[in-house]
């Protein structure tokens, strides 16, 4: 699924592709948190469990599932006697979050240069290659579809479950607040270079270097959301 904006920029599907493996509720959520993600469900606005099991072709049940899991993640609020409500987009709290963000990655980029394979340091090599081009060809789209790939890689390169999990739950709402305001504020070469220099230094086995070029990048991101307002 991709959704194209009033720019005429089409953003690529931000969820993987829905295997044999998944469960209804998985492809449930995969689904929600796209809608969610590229406020194609804006905030503020009320969700119907029926609407969206006839619209995503999915029972009751495993929608009901998905939204739960979406309110952990502060994506929906569940309010009694209201329904569900797509949760309101809030820079103080942004904030707060990039707090925790800037923590967890920043661990996730140091245990993935000590712990990827020799094919995942190639990925990050290719990925860092990839984003110093769409850095020159100011590639919007090309940077969502490998931004994506690289909070994956990361995550999965660093083997901490419990990191991953976290990761997983701030990622959501980080890029929600991205797509909402990157075509007015954000320098995508800057950003995508930032991202390039974290994953070089993966990609090499520099634990240090990995973590100081994630504290780099997120400072970048703090400079971005601060100048949304």
């Amino acid at each position: 699924m991709s959704v194209s904006d009033s720019t005429g920029i089409t953003a690529p599907q931000t969820h993987k592709r829905p295997k044999d493996s998944d469960t209804l509720t998985d492809r449930a959520y995969q689904q929600l948190e796209e809608m969610i993600v590229t406020l194609r469900l804006e905030p503020g606005q009320v969700l119907s469990e029926a609407q969206l099991a006839e619209d995503l072709g999915i029972g009751r049940t495993p929608v009901r599932e998905a939204l739960q899991r979406l309110a952990s993640e502060g994506l929906v609020n569940v309010l009694p006697r209201r329904g569900v409500l797509v949760s309101e987009i809030n820079l103080s709290r942004q904030l707060l979050l990039l707090e925790l963000r800037r923590e967890v990655e920043r661990l996730c980029a140091r245990k993935a240069a000590q712990r990827a394979t020799a094919d995942e340091r190639d990925g990050f090599r290719a990925l860092a290659d990839d984003l110093a081009a769409v850095a020159d060809n100011r590639d919007d789209a090309g940077f969502m579809r490998l931004d994506l790939q690289f909070n994956r890689a990361l995550v999965q390169a660093g083997r901490n479950e419990f990191a991953e999990r976290a990761m997983r739950r701030i990622q959501g709402l980080s890029r929600r607040f991205w797509f909402q305001h990157y075509r007015e504020v954000l320098d995508l070469e800057r950003c995508a270079r930032l991202h390039a220099d974290v994953a070089r230094a993966i990609a090499r086995g520099d634990a240090d270097g990995a973590a100081t070029a994630s504290d780099a990048l997120m400072d970048y991101i703090v400079e971005f959301t601060r100048a949304t307002v």
